[in-house]
Protein backbone atom coordinates (compact mmCIF):
# COMPACT_ATOMS: atom_id res chain seq x y z
CA UNK A 1 0.00 0.00 0.00
CA UNK A 2 1.28 3.48 -0.82
CA UNK A 3 0.56 6.57 1.26
CA UNK A 4 1.36 10.27 0.80
CA UNK A 5 2.03 12.00 4.09
CA UNK A 6 2.58 15.76 4.53
CA UNK A 7 4.47 16.75 7.65
CA UNK A 8 5.70 20.29 8.38
CA UNK A 9 5.48 21.36 4.75
CA UNK A 10 7.26 18.27 3.38
CA UNK A 11 5.41 15.49 1.56
CA UNK A 12 6.60 11.90 1.84
CA UNK A 13 5.49 8.98 -0.32
CA UNK A 14 5.62 5.82 1.78
CA UNK A 15 5.05 2.20 0.79
CA UNK A 16 4.07 -0.33 3.44
CA UNK A 17 4.49 -4.08 2.84
CA UNK A 18 4.05 -6.82 5.43
CA UNK A 19 4.31 -4.39 8.36
CA UNK A 20 7.51 -2.65 7.09
CA UNK A 21 7.49 0.94 5.78
CA UNK A 22 9.88 2.23 3.09
CA UNK A 23 10.15 5.88 1.95
CA UNK A 24 9.88 6.00 -1.85
CA UNK A 25 10.07 9.75 -2.45
CA UNK A 26 10.35 13.04 -0.57
CA UNK A 27 9.50 16.47 -1.95
CA UNK A 28 8.58 20.01 -0.82
CA UNK A 29 4.93 20.82 -0.69
CA UNK A 30 4.02 23.39 -3.36
CA UNK A 31 1.83 25.40 -1.06
CA UNK A 32 0.95 24.42 2.44
CA UNK A 33 -2.74 24.31 3.13
CA UNK A 34 -3.65 27.33 5.27
CA UNK A 35 -5.08 26.48 8.64
CA UNK A 36 -8.80 26.96 8.94
CA UNK A 37 -9.78 29.92 11.10
CA UNK A 38 -10.85 29.02 14.61
CA UNK A 39 -14.63 28.87 14.96
CA UNK A 40 -16.15 31.76 16.81
CA UNK A 41 -18.31 30.68 19.72
CA UNK A 42 -21.70 32.32 19.62
CA UNK A 43 -23.36 32.41 23.03
CA UNK A 44 -26.60 30.49 22.98
CA UNK A 45 -29.68 32.30 24.12
CA UNK A 46 -30.83 30.96 27.46
CA UNK A 47 -34.29 29.43 27.31
CA UNK A 48 -36.88 31.58 28.96
CA UNK A 49 -37.76 30.04 32.30
CA UNK A 50 -41.31 30.11 33.49
CA UNK A 51 -41.30 32.32 36.56
CA UNK A 52 -42.58 30.92 39.81
CA UNK A 53 -45.96 32.15 40.97
CA UNK A 54 -45.15 35.17 43.11
CA UNK A 55 -46.84 35.02 46.48
CA UNK A 56 -48.68 38.12 47.61
CA UNK A 57 -47.14 40.11 50.47
CA UNK A 58 -49.99 39.09 52.75
CA UNK A 59 -49.41 35.41 51.91
CA UNK A 60 -45.73 35.64 52.86
CA UNK A 61 -46.67 36.12 56.52
CA UNK A 62 -48.63 32.85 56.74
CA UNK A 63 -47.67 30.93 59.88
CA UNK A 64 -47.11 27.21 59.60
CA UNK A 65 -44.59 24.61 58.54
CA UNK A 66 -42.81 25.62 55.33
CA UNK A 67 -42.06 22.81 52.88
CA UNK A 68 -38.88 23.59 50.94
CA UNK A 69 -37.40 22.17 47.76
CA UNK A 70 -34.79 19.48 48.46
CA UNK A 71 -33.16 20.00 45.05
CA UNK A 72 -33.16 22.38 42.08
CA UNK A 73 -35.55 21.56 39.24
CA UNK A 74 -38.85 22.27 37.49
CA UNK A 75 -42.27 21.89 39.11
CA UNK A 76 -44.15 19.20 37.17
CA UNK A 77 -47.29 19.08 39.27
CA UNK A 78 -48.85 20.09 42.55
CA UNK A 79 -51.41 17.40 43.44
CA UNK A 80 -52.76 19.35 46.45
CA UNK A 81 -54.89 22.49 46.70
CA UNK A 82 -55.21 25.36 49.15
CA UNK A 83 -57.22 24.31 52.20
CA UNK A 84 -56.73 20.58 51.56
CA UNK A 85 -55.95 18.39 54.58
CA UNK A 86 -52.77 16.34 54.21
CA UNK A 87 -51.12 13.63 56.29
CA UNK A 88 -47.39 13.14 56.86
CA UNK A 89 -45.94 11.38 53.81
CA UNK A 90 -48.58 12.59 51.32
CA UNK A 91 -47.11 13.82 48.01
CA UNK A 92 -47.32 17.62 47.86
CA UNK A 93 -45.19 18.52 44.83
CA UNK A 94 -43.44 16.63 42.02
CA UNK A 95 -40.15 18.18 40.87
CA UNK A 96 -38.37 17.15 37.68
CA UNK A 97 -34.58 17.22 37.96
CA UNK A 98 -32.15 15.54 35.55
CA UNK A 99 -35.02 13.74 33.75
CA UNK A 100 -36.18 12.19 37.04
CA UNK A 101 -39.45 12.86 38.85
CA UNK A 102 -38.92 13.53 42.56
CA UNK A 103 -41.82 13.56 45.01
CA UNK A 104 -41.79 16.05 47.88
CA UNK A 105 -43.75 14.59 50.79
CA UNK A 106 -45.54 16.34 53.65
CA UNK A 107 -43.37 16.44 56.77
CA UNK A 108 -46.38 16.52 59.08
CA UNK A 109 -50.18 16.36 59.23
CA UNK A 110 -51.99 19.62 58.53
CA UNK A 111 -53.86 21.80 56.06
CA UNK A 112 -52.26 23.44 53.00
CA UNK A 113 -52.25 27.16 53.91
CA UNK A 114 -50.20 28.54 51.04
CA UNK A 115 -48.82 27.36 47.69
CA UNK A 116 -45.80 29.46 46.74
CA UNK A 117 -45.00 27.96 43.32
CA UNK A 118 -46.87 27.05 40.17
CA UNK A 119 -46.65 24.27 37.61
CA UNK A 120 -43.63 24.85 35.32
CA UNK A 121 -41.79 27.05 37.83
CA UNK A 122 -38.04 26.66 38.26
CA UNK A 123 -36.97 26.24 41.88
CA UNK A 124 -33.62 26.11 43.67
CA UNK A 125 -32.66 24.05 46.69
CA UNK A 126 -34.28 25.56 49.78
CA UNK A 127 -37.00 27.54 47.97
CA UNK A 128 -40.34 27.45 49.82
CA UNK A 129 -42.85 25.39 47.86
CA UNK A 130 -45.82 25.63 50.21
CA UNK A 131 -46.83 26.06 53.83
CA UNK A 132 -48.80 23.54 55.88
Amino acid sequence: MKYKITLQGRTYEVEVEHGEAMVLDEYEAVSPVPAAPAPVAVPAAAPAATPAAAPTPAAQSVAGTPVTSPLPGNILSIPVAMGQAVKAGDVLVIIEAMKMENEVAAPCDGVVKQISVGKGAVVATGDTLLVI
